[in-house]
């Protein structure tokens, strides 16, 4: 088989949308968040009230792309070697012996994952961070790719444990997943009136458009995606202003300020430019760092949002032309 060209591996992940959409109405904002993720070896939080299509949503990737995908439902009661794997002893040979987990695929399903508590929570930390697991001391190598994509209810909903700081950060990117516009709707309750079942995404036709391969070719083009000093300027002016804003307690950091710069990047070549403009910057900016910041308890309870403070401040920057 030949190695995908950067057009080639483009065009695959462009046939991603048409693939999902077979399942999905709308949503495209979640879509384009899921591939950009990809791209950028990131993962994925996805959030909304129950019913949107989040899990769906998920399944439908998986079942687009020609790689590994597995599902975990978190629950209170959880443990973190439910999801990592553990040493099991085998009474034949007298040994102990590693029985991974469901980490060990290309897409994880970490469904409802603030459903269950931060000491479960945690057992993805390493997994997303280092791409590995370690147990009794042994670290075991995740394959490649390997995204995480995690859906949650919003927090106030009755059963949820808010995600840890160190948790959240390990997202690329926090997607919202909104209610669907009326003609959506429509759309959806057509299908169903037409015999589509969420549960039977192989009576919908969705087959694999693109594998482990476009992925790789992919990333190799982004990374060549230029980045002129005036836009990594504009990128570290966005997040030192959050640094500053009063409403916020905490700002962007550092890491944020990288994952903006990796986002961006994997937008521009999406759309089929070899390099980044300020338009690429902003597309990406509340995806990418409405998670990295925290409301002072004043501003919450005046009604300011992450969003509101982030759309502020690239309302008022200057942009570099």
């Amino acid at each position: 088989m030949s190695t995908p060209t950067a057009d080639s591996a483009r065009a695959s992940l462009e046939a991603l949308r048409t693939e999902i959409a077979k399942a999905v109405v709308g949503q495209d904002p979640a879509v384009t968040g899921l591939v950009v993720a990809l791209l950028c070896r990131g993962h994925v939080l996805l959030e909304g009230v129950p019913g949107v299509a989040k899990t769906l949503l998920v399944r439908s990737l998986a079942a687009a792309l020609d790689m590994g995908t597995k599902r975990v439902q978190f629950t209170p009661d959880l443990m973190p070697s439910d999801v990592t794997g553990s040493l099991v002893y085998d009474a034949r040979t007298a040994e102990f012996s590693f029985q991974p987990g469901p980490v060990f695929t290309n897409i994880l399903l970490a469904d409802e994952i603030n459903r269950t508590p931060p000491k479960t929570q945690a057992s993805l930390l390493e997994a997303m961070e280092e791409r590995q697991v370690t147990v009794d001391g042994t670290p075991r190598p995740l394959p490649e790719p390997f995204l995480v994509a995690a859906t949650q209810n919003p927090v106030e909903y009755e059963g949820t444990y808010p995600l840890p700081e160190a948790q959240l950060d390990r997202f690329l990117l926090k997607l919202t997943v909104p209610l669907p516009a009326r003609q959506d709707e429509i759309g959806i309750l057509t299908r169903h009136a037409e015999g589509f079942s969420p549960r039977d995404l192989d009576s919908a036709g969705l087959r694999p458009v693109a594998g482990a391969a476009d992925i790789e070719a992919a990333r190799a083009a982004v990374a060549k995606t230029a980045v002129s000093p005036d836009i990594a300027a504009y990128i570290v002016d966005i997040c030192r202003a959050t640094r500053e804003s009063p409403s916020l307690s905490l700002g962007v950091s550092p890491r944020g300020a990288t994952a903006l710069l990796s986002t961006a990047r994997a937008w521009a070549w999406l759309t089929g430019r070899d390099y980044v403009t300020p338009d690429d910057v902003k597309a990406l900016a509340l995806p990418t760092l409405r998670h990295r910041v925290q409301l002072r308890p004043e501003a919450e309870m005046e009604g300011v949002t992450a969003d509101s403070v982030i759309s502020a401040v690239l309302a008022h920057l200057p942009v570099p032309r």
